[in-house]
C-alpha cells in the first residue's frame, strides 16, 4: 500500500514539474511570436528618417547641422537719394527755384540680413528687402568665415526674393522641400543671422499655411507662418523641415516691439524656387536716362513723364552683367493720354 502512495506521489510531482516546463515553453514561443509581429509591422525606413525624440521634442541637432554650412551673412549698401523739399516734384517750383537748392541728397544705407545657397556653383537666395536695390553693393560672409563679394543676378519686389551670385563652387546645398505638402504643427527649424549672431538655430512649429497680409510685406503674398524665433537679422534665412529640407525663405515677424513675438513669415520654396527660375531668364532694369531706378514706381513714373515718339536709355542687369539698350517711347494701347 506504501508502495503504490509512494509511486502515485512520484508520478502526480512529475507530471506537474512537466506541466511546467511545457507552459513555460509556450509563453517563451508566444513572446517570441510577439515581438517578431512588433518588428514585422514597423515601417521601413525612409531615405531621411525621421527624428529621434528626446524629452518630448524631436532631435534635430544632426539635421541643424547639416544645414547651417548652407546659411549665409549677407551686407548691402545703397545709395539712397532723398529730397529735401516736398516741392521737388513741382515742375513749377522748379522753375522759380531751380534744381540745385533743393537738390536731393545723398546717404549711404547699410542693409544686414542671411541668405541661401541653393547650388553648388554659388548661386544665392534671399530677401529682396535685404539686398535694397538692384544698384546695391552685396558682399556676403559665409559660415567658414570667408567674405565674398556678390553679384545681384535679379530682384522681384512682389515677392520679395532676390537671387545673388558668388565666384566659387563646390558648396554646400540645402535640398528643396516641396512646400505644398507642408502640415500645420510639423516641426521646423529657422537659421539665420540675427543681430548678427551669426549661424542661430530655433526650433518651432508652422502655424499656419497661407497666409496673406494686406500687402504690407509683398505685393504676392503666400507665407508660411511659424513660430520659430525669427529676428532682425533673420531675413533672407532658410526656414527647413525636420528632413533638413528647404521649405521656405524668412522674410518677416509681426511685433509690437520690433523683436520676437512668436509670429513670423517665411516665402514658400516652391513660389521662390518658381521666382528664382523666372529671374535667370529676364532683364533687370536699372536705370531710365541716367536715373537710377530704386523701385518698380519709379520706373512707372519715369515713363509717364517722357514723351512719346523719344528714345530712352535704359541700363539692365542680364545674367550678372550690365547693358546699355535704347528703346523707344511709345503709346499705350490701353490709354488715351499721355501714359506710355
Amino acid at each position: 500500500m506504501i508502495r503504490r502512495l509512494l509511486l502515485a506521489s512520484i508520478l502526480i510531482t512529475s507530471g506537474f514539474f512537466a506541466g511546467m516546463v511545457l507552459t513555460g515553453r509556450m509563453r517563451a514561443a508566444d513572446e517570441a511570436g510577439a515581438r517578431g509581429a512588433t518588428i514585422s509591422q514597423q515601417p521601413q525606413s525612409a531615405s531621411s528618417p525621421a527624428p529621434a525624440i528626446v524629452g518630448g521634442l524631436p532631435d534635430l541637432s544632426s539635421v541643424a547641422s547639416r544645414a547651417i554650412p548652407s546659411v549665409m551673412n549677407i551686407t548691402s549698401l545703397n545709395v539712397v537719394r532723398q529730397q529735401n523739399s516736398p516741392f521737388m516734384s513741382d515742375p513749377l517750383f522748379r522753375y522759380f527755384f531751380g534744381d540745385d537748392m533743393y537738390a536731393p541728397r545723398s546717404r549711404v544705407a547699410q542693409s544686414l540680413g542671411s541668405g541661401v545657397i541653393v547650388s553648388a556653383d554659388g548661386y544665392v537666395l534671399t530677401n529682396n528687402h535685404v539686398v535694397g536695390s538692384a544698384n546695391a553693393q552685396v558682399s556676403v560672409v559665409m559660415a567658414d568665415k570667408r567674405e565674398l563679394k556678390a553679384k545681384i543676378i535679379g530682384v522681384d519686389e512682389w515677392t520679395d526674393i532676390a537671387l545673388l551670385k558668388i565666384d566659387t563652387r563646390g558648396l554646400p546645398v540645402l535640398p528643396w522641400g516641396d512646400s505644398s505638402k507642408l502640415k500645420v504643427a510639423e516641426w521646423v527649424l529657422a537659421i539665420g543671422n540675427p543681430f548678427q549672431l551669426n549661424q542661430t538655430v530655433t526650433l518651432g512649429i508652422v502655424s499656419a499655411l497661407g497666409r496673406t497680409l494686406g500687402g504690407n510685406l509683398a505685393t504676392y503674398e503666400d507665407f508660411i507662418q511659424t513660430d520659430a524665433a525669427i529676428n532682425p537679422g533673420n531675413s533672407g534665412g532658410a526656414l527647413i523641415n525636420a528632413r533638413g529640407e528647404l521649405i521656405g525663405i524668412n522674410t518677416a515677424i509681426f511685433s509690437e516691439t520690433g523683436g520676437y513675438q512668436g509670429i513670423g513669415f517665411a516665402v514658400p520654396s516652391n513660389l521662390a524656387r518658381h521666382v528664382m527660375d523666372d529671374l535667370l531668364k529676364y532683364d533687370i532694369i536699372t536705370s531710365f536716362n541716367g536715373r537710377t531706378i530704386d523701385d518698380a514706381s519709379a520706373l512707372m513714373r519715369m515713363l509717364a513723364d517722357s514723351k512719346v515718339g523719344t528714345a530712352a536709355k535704359l541700363q539692365i542687369l542680364r545674367e550678372s552683367r550690365r547693358l546699355e539698350v535704347t528703346v523707344p517711347v511709345t503709346r499705350s494701347r490701353s490709354t488715351r493720354g499721355g501714359a506710355r
